[in-house]
């Protein structure tokens, strides 16, 4: 035996991607916040761009929104952040609404308006929100679904500007965003409003970061409130002491006004938001939140619609604690006992002696909490809507009328509701007696509460920066019914064995952390249930078998997927860790010639 030592056989070198050219940036809406200028790749040549495909229904897109800020400012020179507007809802491919949306919103950048998702399907691109980075040259060098990438989109991003600095092919300067013209107005984009025991009305004015407290005329402005202290509230309820909770929605906390002398104080949250992992009960101050966008006092607590997360919470103000009341944080609309239910950006409630309603968004849905019968329990029910895909303007019977993410409800003295029906710009009503939905009123401008005065309704005008008053009809507007199914394509997918991969690459100097158990997590259902024969459950890789029923042609898979990663240095006894996750709604449509493989990118590219 030759005592040399032998040479290792050399790896194979690794097969080099092909460099795929970004497609063109097309939308029929066309550009905003470029002063009017129409924009190509060719003018961002020489800039790292992150395309953000956003809609602005969309919770966890207004969380990337916020992701992005900080890496925009401190890149400035080098980076272009465009967003690109690919509606979910008929409402959000109106060119109005996509306007309104980035003032209301405060996007600083491009964005690009694509009502029939042209670009959204030349980048391939499965949900909301997914990032693309492209480098100077104008290659796709990464795709991200979900939160939780900008550290990873930072890193690369400064990969990239090394690189190309090197290479000459940097240009750094300004970027094409051009600020749009400030309007003068009491309200902008109002979102919630209470009536103060004054008769004066309390209202959250979003854009503006304030409450505004209005005279009984709706109108006149008595004086703003905490200036510099909220970011974007919403909710707002009266607690039985006379003070006042508001859900400071951004700011992922909940704070109370004393409206006698001005004072605001935040009693629950830490105004970091609440990711997977986190604690979901404890002392108030102490536990993450995530978007609340509503409160309600029912049955002696604080009850939060946390839109963030998909779920119920409470608040406790004797006790100072806040715990999960319903939801599991997975997206849809599954009824049943509170801990097994799902909710999808739960945005309004409104308080009964028996029941807590609830305007589910993004599920057009009108639900409710109750006790369970003969149990310490809550239980979920649903008086209108069927799941994420189906929405419209559909009077009658509950069980086949339709609502368009409405965001406001609203009890009304003879034990019926108003539904704020946002994006039908309208005022509908559901009466539990009869179970028929019924529209009290129309041409509403993005309605996203409404309150009782004296007999009449005020209604929040959200995008027409206003409060309306109405008179209760006796009798409802007639209106002709329209209904609509999501403006996205079913992937065709075969009959059988469907291989799913969702696809997630530990960003740059990362890894995947393992100290605890498994550092990833994949749960897929489906709509209807019988869709799948097999594959439905919690497991945790990032793959799964599944088996179609070949008696069904269509539904909707639900696929949530989590992966946490860490940053690998040995030296570094407490390494930052960084979670990543998305849920989608793919429709599938089952043929002949269909795909055998489902492939969902999380983070990176598929191969």
């Amino acid at each position: 035996m030759n005592d040399a030592a032998q040479a290792p056989t050399p790896a194979p070198a690794p097969r080099k991607r092909a460099r795929v050219r970004a497609p063109e940036l097309i939308g029929k809406g066309g550009w905003l916040n470029t002063g009017g200028k129409e924009l190509t790749l060719a003018d961002l040549r020489g800039k790292c761009v992150v395309v953000d495909f956003w809609t602005f229904c969309c919770v966890n897109c207004l969380h990337v929104l916020d992701e992005l800020r900080d890496l925009e400012e401190k890149h400035r020179d080098t980076l272009v952040v465009v967003g690109v507007h690919s509606p979910k809802f008929v409402h959000e491919a109106e060119h109005q609404a996509v306007v309104d949306a980035v003032e209301r919103y405060e996007v600083h950048h491009p964005v690009l308006d694509d009502p029939e998702l042209a670009t959204w399907k030349q980048y391939a691109v499965r949900a909301w929100p997914t990032l693309v980075v492209i480098d100077p040259e104008g290659y796709v060098v990464a795709q991200h679904a979900g939160e939780g990438h900008a550290n990873a989109i930072r890193t690369l991003v400064e990969e990239l500007e090394a690189e190309h600095e090197a290479k000459g092919t940097l240009r750094r300067g300004d970027g094409p965003y051009v600020a749009p013209e400030p309007a003068a107005t009491d309200l902008r984009f109002p979102g919630k409003a209470i009536l103060l025991p004054s008769g004066n009305l309390l209202v959250s004015d979003t854009t503006r970061h304030q409450l505004v407290e209005l005279a009984a005329d709706g109108e006149t402005v008595v004086r703003r409130i905490g200036e510099g202290v909220f970011r974007e509230p919403q909710g707002l309820a009266q607690l039985p002491d006379g003070r006042v909770v508001v859900a400071d929605t951004v700011n992922h906390a909940l704070r109370v006004l004393d409206p006698e002398t001005g004072a605001i104080e935040r009693v629950a949250g830490t105004g970091k938001q609440w990711w997977q992992g986190s604690p979901t009960s404890g002392p108030a101050l102490d536990v993450d939140l995530s978007s609340p966008w509503d409160v309600a006092w029912w049955q002696g607590k604080v009850w939060i619609a946390m839109a963030g997360v998909h779920q119920l919470w409470t608040y406790d103000p004797e006790s100072g604690t806040v715990e999960v009341a319903a939801g599991t944080t997975n997206e849809g609309l599954v009824d049943g006992p509170a801990a097994e239910a799902w909710f999808a950006q739960p945005s309004g409630l409104a308080a009964t002696e028996d029941r807590l309603w609830i305007a589910d968004s993004e599920t057009s849905a009108l639900r409710w909490v109750e006790r369970e019968p003969d149990a310490d329990g809550y239980v979920i029910r649903t008086a209108v809507g069927t799941g994420l895909f189906d929405f419209g303007h559909r009077d009658g019977a509950a069980g086949q009328a339709l609502l368009q993410h409405p965001l406001g409800v609203t009890a009304l003295p003879d034990g019926s509701v108003a539904v704020s029906d946002t994006y039908n710009h309208a005022l509908r009503r559901y009466d539990p007696a009869t179970g028929e939905v019924s529209t009290l009123a129309t041409d509403l401008r993005e309605p996203s509460d409404a309150v009782l005065v004296d007999g009449d309704i005020v209604v929040v005008e959200s995008a027409r920066h206003r409060l309306t008053r109405l008179r209760l009809p006796e009798e409802a507007v007639q209106v002709e019914a329209v209904a609509h199914r999501t403006r996205r394509e079913a992937t065709e997918v075969a009959p059988g064995r469907l291989r799913l991969d969702v696809v997630f690459q530990a960003p740059t100097g990362q890894k995947l952390d393992e100290r605890y158990g498994p550092s990833t997590r994949l749960l897929v259902s489906s709509t209807p249930p019988e869709l799948l024969l097999g594959g439905e459950g919690t497991g945790t890789d990032l793959f799964r078998e599944l088996d179609l029923n070949p008696e069904l042609t269509e539904g909707v898979l639900h696929v949530s997927a989590m992966a946490a990663s860490c940053d690998d240095d040995p030296a570094n006894e407490y390494p930052a860790c960084h979670v990543h996750q998305q849920d989608w709604g793919v429709p599938v449509k089952v043929t002949e010639t269909g795909v055998a493989r489902l492939p969902l990118i999380l983070a990176g590219l598929d191969g």
